[in-house]
């Protein structure tokens, strides 16, 4: 099988690998954050006293908060998506900070651990107390933007569809007295010139506007004493 080969449309790509990378970084990162979370005095808690006896180590906060935000924003910057520019560029920032931040917490952990200390100095504690905080705040501040700029987008107008030009109306006469005197025209052209009678009755004429229709466009009759036919 040729491996150079493009895939063929519509081929996924494959993310069980990313469970193998992922795994040894993940434990390295939760015993990194929660030693140092330990150091910045970090403990044992009870979140609910009188109803449960169990107890929570709050320094897992630390590895939780901190780089589950940071695999979130890196995963709102990547998205192939139509992501609005304001909710992209601050999912940017804020990944390369938190994974910035990740990175330091670590160093700041083995430094400490390979002198043996027992405490971290009192700026560290001050940065790790401050981070559960940020991570919040930066969480809301991301999702509010990929919101508020979904609803602030306009959907796009409907095309209205092609409508033929109009066509020219045909003209057509304004009273039935001009009606007849267009009909009595065509007929004399054709040879069978309308009678009075036909005029009255096909254009509910009066006889008197009939007979003046008739003589407006009928020959006048000839000498032998023949007249037109009503």
């Amino acid at each position: 099988m040729d491996l150079t080969k493009n895939p063929p449309p519509g081929a996924t790509v494959r993310r069980w690998p990313l469970i193998l990378i992922a795994s040894p970084a993940a434990v390295a990162i939760w015993s990194g954050w929660v030693g140092l979370g330990g150091m910045c005095g970090f403990g044992l808690v009870q979140p609910f006293p009188g109803i449960v006896s169990w107890h929570l180590d709050t320094a897992i906060t630390l590895p939780v908060g901190v780089e589950a935000y940071g695999a979130f924003a890196l995963g709102v910057w990547l998205r192939p998506k139509s992501i609005p520019d304001r909710a992209r560029k601050f999912a940017k920032r804020s990944a390369i900070g938190a994974l910035v931040t990740g990175a330091t917490g670590q160093v700041i952990f083995h430094l400490l651990s390979a002198a043996h200390e027992q405490r971290a100095p009192w700026p560290v504690v001050m940065l790790v107390a401050c981070l559960p905080i940020a991570v919040v705040g930066f969480g809301a501040g991301l999702v509010h933007l990929l919101r508020a700029d979904e609803t602030e987008q306009a959907p796009e107008p409907e095309r209205e569809p092609e409508t033929p030009p109009e066509q020219p109306k045909p003209v057509v006469a304004t009273d039935a007295e001009s009606a007849a005197r267009n009909a009595l025209a065509a007929s004399i052209t054709g040879g069978n010139p309308l009678t009075k009678n036909q005029l009255v009755t096909r254009f509910k004429l009066s006889r008197a506007t009939a007979e003046k229709v008739r003589e407006e466009l009928v020959p006048v009759p000839s000498l032998n004493g023949s007249a037109p036919h009503e």
